[in-house]
């Protein structure tokens, strides 16, 4: 007869005793071990001195890392290949870039003469002669108020630089007239013995100027190619594709394309702001020549950084020169204070809406446009930045099963080709989206 014990229980038929006394339950064969791949520890199964998975796990995730690092390294490679490349090719990118950029401006009124029966090549080059036209317009009209007005800013240069003298004449510097003669005759042996660096200097800054002459004229004449053939290039382009990337291609086109068109109208609604409240302070405080000086301010607008600040220190020198000291500074607070709106408010918001770019981000793209490669690099840092933005919101989408290549009225581009070549046609495959519907999606 059997007595058992209080507090001791019967053990299992798959149990075994460990060197403690303690019950510990053998893995049943009919049932799959779940700790055969190494996921877990079985319970009872660790004794000090073993090994656990923290170094396998440490080993996966070396791995993953490796992995990664590769892979940003690869990346980082080709972006800089690319970058040199077309750093090389520039001289060449420069003048496209400045033809669609004009193409922008002209392209609706070249629209509009094509819609009404105009053929193509007569709508591009009668656009583009009436754009010339209204630029020498302006400057006929500018040029007379300025030469009016010249003979007056030369005797007010003449009377500050005597003002000048007596000031210098007087305390606290009371520099004489004869000390006033050497300092002149100093600055005079300077610049005569320092002539053939001048020189070179002057032959640096015509060889510029004649390269961006140059440049613009070849910029103008790819504008009137891509007026007259733009319409061809996106039904090329997608044709040699094949019909599975062109509605890609095409979807693509037309947002960047849309994308640059923005850019330019938010820069005119800029400049013209900042020509409007400077022009008015000018008028205001009794400077001359404030029409020329609001034009100048518009246009400047379009070179960020450089032209604000050179239509700015004309301003300043004609207030300084006309009205005195106390006017210049006045004219001086005026422009920074419109240039820190402009800049810091204004500019980030309608170009952070319009391109859908947050207000840091075209900061920062400005900021490095503008170090990487100067007043150029700093005019098209914000377009190029939108373009990224809105090739990246493209793959997002079409990673996330999403069909950006289909416009708002439920078509998408198709190619078509025929005896006359291929063409881009809109197909139906979705019913159009209704923005005020609830729960409808929002197209990015």
């Amino acid at each position: 007869m059997r007595i058992r014990l209080p507090g001791r229980t019967k053990p299992a038929p798959n149990a075994t005793t460990d060197a403690a006394g303690t019950s510990v339950s053998a893995p049943d064969p009919d049932e799959p071990d779940q700790y055969a791949d190494g996921a877990g520890v079985r319970p009872g199964s660790y004794t000090p001195g073993t090994t656990n998975l923290r170094g396998q796990r440490l080993q996966q995730a070396s791995r993953a890392l490796a992995g990664a690092s590769a892979q940003l390294l690869l990346i980082v490679l080709a972006l800089i290949v690319v970058g040199y490349v077309l750093g090389k090719l520039w001289i060449v990118l420069l003048p496209v870039v400045l033809g669609l950029l004009f193409s922008t401006v002209l392209w609706p009124p070249v629209r509009f003469l094509r819609n009404h029966g105009w053929p193509s090549a007569l709508a591009s080059i009668s656009v583009l002669l009436t754009f010339f036209a209204a630029f020498a317009g302006i400057i006929a009209w500018l040029a007379p108020q300025v030469i009016d007005q010249v003979e007056d800013l030369a005797d007010g240069v003449t009377s500050g630089l005597e003002q000048l003298q007596e000031w210098l004449a007087g305390p606290p510097f009371n520099i004489g007239e004869e000390q006033l003669g050497t300092a002149i005759d100093q600055v005079i042996d300077s610049v005569q013995g320092n002539a053939q660096n001048i020189a070179q200097y002057a032959v640096t800054g015509a060889t510029a100027i004649g390269g961006i002459v140059l440049n613009l004229v070849l910029a103008l004449v790819l504008t009137f190619f891509f007026l007259k053939d733009g319409p061809r290039w996106v039904p090329w382009l997608a044709a040699q594709t094949g019909p599975p990337a062109a509605p890609h291609i095409a979807a693509l086109s037309y947002k960047t394309w849309s994308t640059l068109s923005e850019f330019i109208r938010l820069q005119a609604v800029v400049g013209f702001v900042d020509a409007l409240f400077i022009g008015l302070g000018l008028w205001a405080l009794g400077v001359p020549l404030v029409l020329p000086l609001a034009v100048l301010t518009f246009f400047g607008a379009f070179i960020p950084i450089i032209g604000a600040f050179v239509a700015g220190g004309f301003a300043v020198l004609i207030a300084l020169v006309d009205s005195g000291p106390t006017t210049a500074l006045l004219v001086l607070g005026l422009i920074i204070v419109v240039q820190q709106i402009e800049g810091n408010v204004l500019q980030p918001i309608l170009q952070g809406r319009g391109l859908n770019l947050h207000a840091a981000v075209v900061i920062l793209a400005v900021t490095a446009g503008s170090s990487l490669a100067g007043i150029i690099g700093a005019f098209l840092a914000v377009p190029v930045t939108a373009l990224i933005a809105v090739s990246y919101r493209y793959a997002r989408d079409q990673l996330d099963g999403k069909s950006p290549e289909v416009d708002s009225d439920g078509t998408r581009a198709q190619v078509v080709e025929d005896e006359t070549g291929a063409h881009l046609t809109r197909e139906q495959v979705a019913p159009p989206e209704d923005p005020d519907e609830e729960g409808s999606p929002v197209r990015s």
